[in-house]
C-alpha cells in the first residue's frame, strides 16, 4: 500500500482500467473530495478541460503525483 498521504486537490494517476468510467490506467485527474478514510472523489478532465468522469475511487486506486522533489535528509 501506498503511504503518501492524498488530499484534496492532489493531482493523481489511476492504477487500474476504469471501462465503466471510461478511464484508462495513467490517466490523471484531481481529487475534489474526500468522502471517508481513504475513499476519494476525483474527476477527470479531457485535452480541452472539459470533464470526462467524475469518480469515487479507493486510496489503492490511485498514485499521487509529485511536482517538487524529495527532501534530502
Amino acid at each position: 500500500m501506498q503511504k503518501t498521504p492524498v488530499k484534496q486537490l492532489d493531482v493523481v494517476a489511476l492504477l487500474e482500467d476504469k471501462p465503466s468510467e471510461r478511464l484508462v490506467a495513467g490517466q490523471v485527474g484531481t481529487v475534489v473530495e474526500i468522502l471517508a478514510p481513504g475513499v476519494f472523489e476525483v474527476e477527470f478532465l479531457d485535452a480541452a478541460g472539459n470533464t470526462v468522469t467524475v469518480c469515487e475511487l479507493n486510496r489503492a486506486e490511485l498514485l499521487v503525483l509529485k511536482h517538487e522533489p524529495a527532501l534530502a535528509a
